[in-house]
């Protein structure tokens, strides 16, 4: 992944998978990819270690040529990736798609 951490954050660890872009219409509407159940295992493990409160897992994450900081949370026993306008628009990303994701997850230092 391209990116160091940034000045009171540490990589924890990386993961590349593949997941079906997806659109929850709740009262927030936005675009999510669920990680596969071995990566949210993974993350389930040292979640206690990495969140930023609420169980929200902050990362790192890359599609295609963007990347971007945002904050994975739990959902239905795994985790979900929210993938923002600015990242699905230039990757031309539309519902239903398989995408490749680069992840780290990210934890602060004190």
């Amino acid at each position: 992944m391209t990116g160091a951490a940034s000045r009171g954050e540490r990589e924890v660890m990386d993961f590349e998978f593949e997941g079906e872009l997806w659109y929850w219409r709740g009262p927030s509407p936005f675009h999510f990819i669920t990680l596969p159940d071995d990566e949210a295992e993974a993350i389930h493990s040292l979640a206690n270690e990495v969140t930023c409160g609420w169980g929200m897992i902050p990362v790192r994450a890359r599609i295609g040529k963007t990347t971007w900081r945002t904050s994975m949370f739990a959902k239905v026993g795994g985790y979900v990736l929210p993938i923002k306008n600015s990242t699905r628009k230039p990757e031309a990303l539309l519902l239903g798609d398989r995408v490749k994701v680069q992840l780290t997850v990210l934890a602060a230092t004190n």
